[in-house]
């Protein structure tokens, strides 16, 4: 009998996971976000929505790289609700790769299941706004970060970033997808 050959986007997505950059075992192991953020994305089922907690939470990350005595700050009044922010700095970076990458995810997941969905656009334009003041803040980090695996997750933060740009742009996203109204159910 012939097994069932799988898909091939699933081929190239098992593909590039393996060829990502190399991590640690630690950073393998770790989870980008607190559970306090992951119960917000559960309970997030519109997709506009749920970008918008992987936006936050990618903002959260960035602001702890950029300025660390601002997000300590901040961290105290949004504790409760989105957990605490720790590890280090190749940790955030990699947090911070992951969360954009599980946003654009989402994102295409939920064009398969609804490709009309005036939610689409607006997700990714705010992705991409979001992903946009993420490359200026990260990009000066290059200057302090010498070559090696904590250099490779900055590298793949900013390079994840543009993407997010870049197919914002190929798919003609614009301020007034923004203000869509809500789409099909099941985003």
């Amino acid at each position: 009998m012939n097994k069932p050959k799988p898909p091939a986007a699933l081929l190239l997505i098992c593909l590039s996971l393996l060829l990502a950059s190399p991590l640690s075992s630690a950073a393998q192991r770790r989870e980008h976000l607190t559970p306090e953020e992951i119960e917000l994305v559960r309970d997030s089922q519109e997709l506009d929505k749920r970008t918008a907690v992987f936006i936050k939470a990618a903002e959260r990350r960035a602001r702890a790289l950029t300025d660390p005595s601002g997000a300590a700050r901040e961290a105290e009044k949004e504790r409760e609700r989105w957990g605490e922010v720790k590890g280090t700095r190749a940790e955030l970076l990699y947090d911070l790769a992951r969360i954009l990458d599980e946003a654009v995810v989402n994102i295409d997941d939920a064009h398969l299941r609804s490709p009309e969905s005036a939610l689409l656009r607006k997700s990714l334009y705010k992705l991409s706004e979001a992903a946009a003041r993420f490359i200026p803040q990260l990009t000066p980090l290059r200057a302090s970060i010498p070559e090696g695996p904590e250099r490779d997750q900055l590298e793949r933060a900013i390079e994840t970033a543009e993407e997010i740009v870049e197919a914002a742009k190929t798919h003609a996203v614009t301020e007034e997808d923004s203000k869509a109204k809500g789409g099909k159910k099941g985003n």
